[in-house]
């Protein structure tokens, strides 16, 4: 089955032959009728025959001294045969120069060897010209009576319009079904050039009319100055065909620089079926084996198996490889219907038009490359491995969404789902069947739940349902009930049956607090529900005895601040193949007289919410820089994170305020790490471009944390002008189990060697675990594996005492002193040496 752009050219050569064979039955009628009054008045002496074979001798010539343009496989030419005609026309009967037009111009192709399409239609066109300029000068006799020079020029120059326009009218439609091009635009296409000539073969036939009624001898004057204004008008159509040779080109070029594969091989077959002015273009790239091909009218073809082409003729190939010629992607070809051969300058076109297909090619799999690797980390953040169901993070965010622009959809919810004793079908079967008995439970669950639901995996044995849209709150109870009861029957587990049991817990969206609020409560009922011995059990607030979010109301923010009830931990970040510390991440703590110590999850939001983020910033801020100062009088020049909030970011005062505290602390600026998260939506980024930009110059080190757990890492990399990467805790943790997260790893390392951006990654619990991730190539982490967050004292105690003997090192080297060992990558220095400060942790504080 033929492709639309096959279509489109079997049509073009219908039409095209259509059109030629009219031009040639009329220009038949017209020979015949000339023929006819040849006979009736024959030439009866020598003079007359002479006239006859003079006038055929011109034309003949007039058609064989051209000006050459291509177009496809065909060359298209320029002619001085109206110039003979006229003349002839001026000299001897029309009918003589009509049978001597097409005798002299048929002469003319037979010699040239051209196609028998081209002389049919060329003779019959010259011969229809001929005699509408005869016709033309025969009903303009008798009618003209002007005097002197006015008698000769006007009707000669009408005849000659009137041929001018015929032959434009049947000449420009043939070139632009040929060539694949509007007639309108064929006909804009060089008009300056064309009217120059037309007016240079006018001048050209009164001169020689006027040299013939003045003194015949002088017509040996006539051929040189022909040879010379042919020799100008020439290279007058070349110059201008190479300059817009030129522009194509550029055009071309230019139209490649687009980052979408398809779109960069569509828009090289069109380009250079225009360019080149071919029939077909074929580009075959080597990876994948795709081949394209196609013309001026499109692609016809994109596959791996691409089927004879059905353009017979010259093939023009070359290859696709950059200046460097480094390497060879794969093969353009140009093919045409005929014989052809490129000029110089469209060799050298051709060979940097492939050179820029190349480079275009590269970018745009380089760019499909970066973005599969971002959305598969954007998936792997936002999915769990085992399950497939979303996680933690997705649910989050997914429900913060939800509260924050969908409240006319209804009522939100959540359902937490636990399962009872699942600890036992671990123990008893071990972890496979158990994580087979989740993976069960997760698509009952989804199965059960509505489409406008989210399902989540939130660890371990633990699943959540967002419910949305609900008419009612007491809906939600009804539907909790039925996912609880889809886990009712029970799992067929390598033919055992085993029953699962499951508690739930319900929560209708809280007036404030947000989707962190609404997993509490869910999962206070989800306990009230364990506790009561019932399967589900709904939120009820004077049962619950840990709404932490009455402190805020209670206004003890602004006491804590006061009193310093804020403290900072720091846990310490290690060199994974030398065991040294290189760095800390400062860690906020609430210390509560009365709860004790409050997690920053718990109260982060409020610190934001309460106007007091400022005063907060500065007081961790402080404590932090004292640190690293107390650290490097005692020895160790370690740098030392800090997160900052994205509303200090919108505080123009912000980078003021933190080279003001580092001044005050006597404490370079490269020895603070500020930590920014993802999010930083791009609308801010806007926002925060100076804020950013004035911390970066002054020598402050930025670090983006939680690299590819959000939807917008690649895009936040390519505005934030970080220093560091930080790989999430969740990949490191599944990394043994789940190759996803391995993957995910070994990208996020990849991309920080080729931007040079230190990595590390944070959630280093075992030593397995350490070894794997410094397989992998990364040189840097943190974890329990080395220490929990520690006071500033307490760190600087166990720098002291080291570990092998060895201060400032937390752990075993992995490899002994002299060992020949294979480099993972870049890595940061010791404790002592100043290292390249790595990149910051999980941090929480503003």
């Amino acid at each position: 089955m033929d492709t639309p752009v096959q279509r489109h050219g079997h049509e073009a050569d219908r039409r095209l032959s259509s059109l030629v064979g009219l031009i040639a039955v009329l220009a038949v009628v017209v020979f015949a009728i000339s023929l006819g009054f040849t006979a009736e008045q024959p030439p009866d002496s020598v003079s007359d025959i002479a006239t006859i074979l003079t006038l055929t001798f011109l034309v003949a010539v007039g058609t064989m001294v051209t000006a050459k343009v291509r177009i496809r496989s065909t060359t298209h030419s320029i002619t001085w045969s109206e110039t003979a005609i006229l003349i002839g026309l001026a000299l001897a009967p029309p009918p003589w120069v009509v049978l001597s037009t097409a005798t002299g111009v048929a002469a003319a192709f037979v010699m040239l060897r051209l196609s028998a399409i081209k002389t049919v239609f060329s003779t019959g066109k010259n011969t229809l010209v001929a005699a509408a300029a005869g016709l033309t000068l025969t009903q303009l006799e008798g009618h003209w009576h002007l005097p002197g020079v006015l008698a000769l020029i006007g009707p000669v120059g009408i005849a000659y319009l009137v041929a001018t326009f015929l032959d434009e009218v049947m000449a420009i439609p043939v070139i632009a079904i040929a060539s694949g091009n509007r007639i309108r635009r064929q006909f804009q296409s060089n008009w300056d050039l064309r009217a120059v000539g037309v007016v240079v073969r006018f001048v050209v036939i009164i001169c020689t009319l006027f040299i013939l009624r003045a003194d015949p001898r002088l017509l040996l004057a006539v051929p040189p100055l022909v040879l010379s204004l042919h020799l100008a008008y020439s290279t007058r159509i070349r110059t201008r065909t190479e300059q817009q040779a030129w522009q194509r080109l550029a055009r071309a070029t230019d139209a490649l620089n687009v980052v979408d594969l398809d779109q960069v091989l569509t828009t090289a077959v069109t380009e250079a079926a225009e360019l080149f002015s071919a029939d077909e273009v074929e580009i075959e790239l080597r990876e994948g084996g795709r081949t394209v091909r196609g013309g001026a009218a499109g692609v016809g073809y994109d596959g791996t198996t691409p089927p004879p082409s059905d353009t017979d003729g010259r093939i023009v190939p070359v290859s696709l490889e950059g200046h460097d010629r480094a390497e060879d992607i794969g093969m353009l070809r140009l093919r045409f219907a005929g014989p052809i051969d490129l000029s110089e300058r469209e060799q050298y076109t051709l060979r940097t038009f492939a050179s820029a297909l190349c480079t275009a090619v590269r970018n745009a799999q380089a760019y499909a490359e970066l973005a599969r690797i971002a959305d598969d980390n954007a998936y792997a953040a936002t999915h769990d491995a085992l399950t497939g169901l979303s996680n933690r993070r997705h649910l989050l965010d997914e429900g913060t969404a939800q509260l924050t622009t969908r409240h006319a959809d209804g009522v939100t919810a959540l359902v937490l789902i636990d399962l009872n004793h699942f600890k036992e079908v671990n123990d008893t079967l071990g972890h496979g069947a158990g994580d087979r008995v989740l993976i069960q439970v997760a698509e009952r669950l989804r199965d059960a739940a509505r489409p406008d639901d989210l399902v989540a995996r939130l660890g371990g044995d633990e699943f959540a349902v967002l419910l949305r849209g609900l008419p009612a709150p007491a809906v939600a109870a009804h539907r909790a009930e039925a996912l609880l009861a889809a886990l009712h029957d029970p799992l067929d587990l390598d033919g055992m049956r085993i029953s699962v049991e499951a508690s739930g817990g319900i929560a209708v969206v809280p007036a404030t607090g947000g989707m962190t609020e609404l997993l509490r409560r869910a999962d206070v009922a989800m306990y009230q529900a364990k506790r009561a011995g019932q399967r589900v059990a709904t939120y009820a607030a004077n049962r619950d005895t840990a709404d932490l979010h009455r402190l805020t109301l209670g206004g003890e923010l602004p006491r804590a601040v006061a009193d310093h009830e804020f403290t900072v931990n720091f846990q310490p970040i290690v060199d994974l193949g030398s065991g040294k510390v290189i760095g800390a991440e400062a860690l906020a703590r609430w210390h509560h007289p009365t709860h004790g110590l409050i997690d920053p999850l718990r109260f982060l939001e409020a610190v934001e919410r309460s106007g007091l983020l400022p005063a907060f910033a500065e007081a961790i801020l402080d404590q932090a820089l004292i640190a690293a100062g107390s650290w490097h009088d005692a020895g160790f020049d370690l740098p030392v994170s800090v997160n900052v909030s994205p509303r200090s970011l919108l505080d123009a005062r912000f980078p003021g305020a933190v080279l003001a505290r580092l001044r005050a602390h006597d404490l370079p600026p490269d020895r603070l790490v500020l930590e920014l998260t993802e999010t930083l939506t791009l609308s801010q980024l806007d926002v925060v471009d100076r804020v950013l930009s004035r911390l970066r110059d002054s020598g402050v080190r930025l670090a983006l944390d939680d690299f590819g757990t959000g939807y917008s890492s690649l895009s936040l990399l390519s505005r934030i002008p970080v220093h560091e990467l930080k790989i999430d805790r969740s990949f490191v943790t599944a990394m043994e189990t789940a190759p996803e997260a391995a993957a995910v790893i070994r990208s996020t390392l990849d991309l920080g060697r080729s931007l040079d951006l230190t990595v590390v990654a944070e959630g280093v619990e075992s030593e397995p675990q350490r070894r794997a991730l410094w397989a992998l190539g990364c040189a840097a982490g943190q974890g329990h594996l080395f220490a929990r967050p520690l006071p500033a004292g307490a760190l600087l105690a166990a720098l002291h005492r080291g570990a092998g003997g060895q201060p400032g090192a937390l752990a075993s080297p992995l490899h002994d002193a002299g060992a020949v060992i294979r480099l993972p990558g870049r890595r940061a220095g010791g404790a002592r040496t100043r290292p390249a400060p790595p990149a910051a942790t999980d941090a929480h504080q503003p």
